[in-house]
């Protein structure tokens, strides 16, 4: 017969078991399930397949607005009399394209992010995987060295209803724990079949926009070598072209109001935000080692119609490809294409009605709203718009009134002879 005494130190030595098991029960499963809480963990800044369709759905705009344009280059392209129009059409053309090629390649690079993620995902699977199916081997190994005791025969063997209890208890998470362990054995490998099947599906979409991407590039090239043949006949047949100088004083004109609404738009802005635009005195010279003008500012005869003109800036003469430099500090308040004449343009705030105008550029290097410094690049020398030859028409804007921009520097000549 048990003793008062006995009986307490069974009771404690029960109430200890009862609680290691339960202790070894909550280590177990925190050590299973710290590889799925890295796990998602990692996805939480994973790439998602929404924004990799938020880009196609723009992609699909782009095709629709580069059709649109194809539909108005095919009504023009066999009147000789608006070859001027074909290049200006193809050169929006050229524009959307380019706009399509930056789209696919912020996919790749999506995809790019989304395949070493998910690789690393899988990586991370398969060894914890690889650990979890040792954890399965151990407990095997554990039961066969054990004889594999029946779990009935434990609690068969209880000496009294309260070792009962005990048995089931500890039979019970005993179980639950060898379930536990298969359990996440089976998830991880069906996790790793997903990863998988991700993987597999984000390198087909990859390779997708890689093959849309190439295809687009020799578009580009195509287009680009078509408004070089359109200038060369315009340049061989001026005299059949009859520009409008009307139209081309009338397109300066709105860009006069156009600035000015734009430039008091962002005064306002800065205003109240309690911002404001720091410039320099100085203006840099936007065209480095090109210095020589091939048109004035004010009047002079129109390169098309042989006739009198006003013109509203200097033209500068370079190598398509060069870099066009802010003259000041500023904001852009303009970076578009202009039908009218001034083809890919950019047009920056200095502040308080000062501003300076960049056009017929091949390619525009900064959009809306940047602010960018004195000398940063914001664009590339072309010839898009209203014009024959590579070169920078450049305006100046104080007070938002045009001036003459040779005022303001020195050094220049004017087809090679000095500007005094």
């Amino acid at each position: 017969m048990k003793t008062a005494k006995t009986g307490k130190k069974t009771d404690r030595m029960q109430r200890r078991q009862r609680i290691i098991v339960a202790v070894l029960a909550c280590v177990l499963a925190a050590l299973m399930l710290a590889p799925t809480i890295a796990m998602i963990a990692t996805y939480a800044g994973a790439v998602t397949q929404s924004e990799i369709d938020d880009l196609k759905n723009n992609a699909s705009q782009l095709d629709k607005e580069k059709q649109e344009l194809e539909n108005q280059l095919a009504a023009v392209q066999n009147d000789k009399n608006q070859m001027m129009e074909q290049k200006m059409l193809l050169e929006q053309q050229i524009n959307v394209i380019q706009e399509q090629i930056n789209n696919i390649d912020a996919q790749i690079a999506l995809y790019d992010q989304q395949i070493a993620e998910t690789e690393a995902d899988l990586a991370e699977a398969e060894a914890a995987e690889e650990a979890q199916y040792q954890l399965f081997c151990e407990r095997v190994r554990y039961m066969e060295e054990n004889g594999n005791v029946s779990y009935w025969s434990i609690l068969f063997n209880a000496a009294d209803f309260a070792d009962l209890l005990d048995r089931y208890t500890m039979v019970s998470e005993i179980m639950e724990y060898d379930n536990a362990v298969i359990d996440q054995l089976i998830a991880l490998q069906e996790q790793i079949e997903q990863d998988k099947a991700q993987l597999e599906e984000a390198r087909a979409g990859q390779q997708a926009a890689r093959d849309e991407q190439a295809a687009a590039q020799a578009e580009l090239k195509a287009q680009e070598a078509e408004v070089d043949r359109l200038m060369a006949e315009i340049s061989a047949k001026e005299e059949e072209l009859e520009g409008s100088i009307d139209d081309l004083e009338a397109e300066a004109a709105n860009m006069d109001k156009e600035i000015a609404a734009l430039e008091k738009k962002l005064q306002e802005q800065l205003a109240a935000s309690g911002g404001s635009i720091t410039s320099e005195s100085g203006y840099l010279w936007p065209l480095s080692g090109y210095k020589n003008l091939s048109s004035l500012c004010g009047g002079r005869t129109d390169p098309f119609t042989g006739k009198p003109a006003t013109h509203s800036g200097i033209d500068i003469p370079a190598p398509k490809g060069t870099e066009v430099k802010a003259a000041k500090s500023g904001v852009v308040i303009t970076s578009s294409y202009n039908s009218g004449g001034y083809g890919n343009y950019v047009v920056v705030s200095h502040g308080n009605g000062n501003t300076t105008l960049y056009a017929h550029l091949s390619s525009r290097k900064v959009s809306v709203g940047d602010t960018v410094t004195q000398g940063q690049v914001i664009g590339l020398v072309g010839s898009t718009g209203r014009s024959t030859g590579n070169h920078l028409h450049y305006e100046v804007r104080v007070n938002n009134v045009r001036i003459d921009p040779v005022t303001l520097y020195s050094g220049l000549t004017y087809k090679g002879s000095p500007i005094s």
